[in-house]
């Protein structure tokens, strides 16, 4: 890696894991990245956050639950069909 390389961190600003430039380097540990959503300039945090974001499945997931719930049921697949 070098200086201007893109590289994923988590943003304190933003609150979650974005694109980030290496603007600060010693030999090759990175020491200083810059948000590129909103240029926020911090330490290279190894892109640990305070808490894990979710997966694409587990989004999916949550909200399909939160449909399902306020529908008043199962979901479709699990109903048992009416004859």
């Amino acid at each position: 890696m070098r200086l201007g390389d893109y590289i994923d961190d988590h943003c304190s600003r933003c609150k979650r894991t974005t694109d980030h430039s290496i603007v600060a380097m010693a030999g090759e540990e990175v020491l200083k990245t810059r948000c590129r959503t909103c240029g926020n300039e911090h330490k290279y945090r190894q892109n640990k956050g305070r808490s894990k974001e979710m997966t694409a499945k587990e989004a999916f997931d949550k909200v399909l639950a939160s449909v399902t719930n306020a529908q008043g049921g199962e979901p479709t697949s699990k109903r048992k069909k009416k004859e």
